[in-house]
């Protein structure tokens, strides 16, 4: 089984393929090639920083953005966006000025709403409730680092910040967490474990 572990410049490629083999991944390609990722048996898409400066990283790889729609939609193989890897998924981010997304799951990146007694960005470890039930999900406590968020529609875990906010969202083969597997010890590697695993 080869896992392609996506390389636009934007990801915290070296503790995400840690966390990966950790959980029994034996083929991590970290790859900049759409021809890896087109023909990889699971896809997972990391990201840190402002959704348009990944989503314009991206784009400005040749091929990739083809590639990644290959793979994951037309083929269905497996996919996990991580953090801005998962905000990436939507139709539309609202950071710096507003960007296309990949539109798989309708819905807009935007700015985590002010709340009394809470600060922007949600930094730090919270809970993790799913709202329906998923094979990848399962409740516990990941390790957070965002000031936007998911709205729309494919929630599948919330978290809570002054209120409801998305933590995981997810359709057939595609799934996104908010959180950062790689950062979250035990829980985040049980849940590259199912990620593994995981026959949609």
């Amino acid at each position: 089984m080869t896992l392609a572990l996506v390389d636009y410049g934007a990801g915290n490629l070296h503790s995400v393929a840690n966390a990966l083999k950790a959980a029994g991944a034996v083929n991590v390609a970290v790859t900049a090639q759409p021809a890896v990722v087109r023909d990889a048996d699971r896809i997972v898409l990391p990201g840190v920083g402002a959704f348009g400066a990944c989503a314009r990283g991206l784009r400005a790889v040749p091929g990739m953005v083809e590639a990644l729609e290959e793979a994951a939609i037309e083929r269905a193989r497996p996919f996990l966006g991580i953090c801005v890897g998962m905000q990436l998924m939507a139709t539309r981010g609202e950071e710096l000025g507003g960007d296309e997304g990949l539109g798989w799951l309708p819905g807009t990146v935007a700015a985590i709403p002010p709340a009394p007694g809470k600060r922007v960005p949600h930094m730090g470890w919270n809970d993790v409730t799913p709202t329906l039930p998923h094979p990848l999900i399962e409740p516990g406590e990941a390790y957070f680092l965002h000031g936007f968020a998911f709205v729309g529609e494919g929630v599948i875990a919330t978290t809570d910040h002054g209120g409801p906010i998305t933590a995981a969202i997810g359709r057939d083969n595609l799934a996104g967490v908010q959180f950062h597997p790689e950062k979250s010890q035990r829980y985040g590697i049980a849940l590259l474990e199912r990620f593994l695993a995981w026959a949609p």
